[in-house]
């Protein structure tokens, strides 16, 4: 089975809140098996790992790890990296090699990327050469990449699971049975 986690690398509590968790919950529902967050936020962790208990997964969230600790640990157990980033080969140029790999971490920046991360990456991937959400750039990555379609992928061991319905919202809480 194909094993994909993201490295958020850099997060201003502030500022980057709601970015690093909707980055944390694309890569959840994408795919990914977890994130870890080159950063201290323990609420953000907790905010992203109670998604998982009520809507299903096993997605986990490492807070503040050190980022090239996980780098040359991910890459020594035969690991490969993708950074993502503006710059770098066109993701479409890049797709049939990175779904080829079996474990896979995906980097995304928050700030200013160290230029170490392009050197340690085996791929450095453009998800379109303008600016845009590194939330955006995760979804499409694991989307191209995906063996399946991620987005029938089903969670079916949450408290709460959504029922398709042309309208109007429709939920199934599981707790309540």
């Amino acid at each position: 089975m194909k094993r994909i986690v993201i490295l958020r690398l850099g997060h201003r509590p502030v500022r980057d809140k709601r970015i690093t968790t909707h980055v944390g919950l694309t890569a959840r529902a994408f795919g990914a098996e977890g994130m870890l967050l080159a950063s201290d936020d323990p609420k953000l962790t907790d905010n992203i790992c109670d998604v998982g208990k009520r809507w299903g997964g096993d997605f986990y969230v490492r807070n503040n790890v050190n980022w090239k600790t996980e780098i040359r640990k991910w890459k020594e157990e035969g690991g490969k990296v993708c950074h993502l980033s503006m710059y770098g080969v066109n993701l479409p140029d890049a797709v049939s090699d990175i779904s080829e790999c079996e474990n896979l971490m995906i980097v995304v920046g928050a700030e200013k990327v160290p230029f170490e991360i392009y050197e340690l990456a085996d791929w450095n991937v453009a998800v379109g050469n303008q600016p845009h959400s590194e939330v955006a750039a995760v979804a499409v990555t694991l989307d191209r990449i995906a063996a399946t379609d991620p987005l029938k992928k089903e969670f079916n061991d949450g408290e709460l699971k959504i029922v398709p319905a042309e309208r109007g919202k429709k939920v199934i809480d599981n707790r309540q049975e």
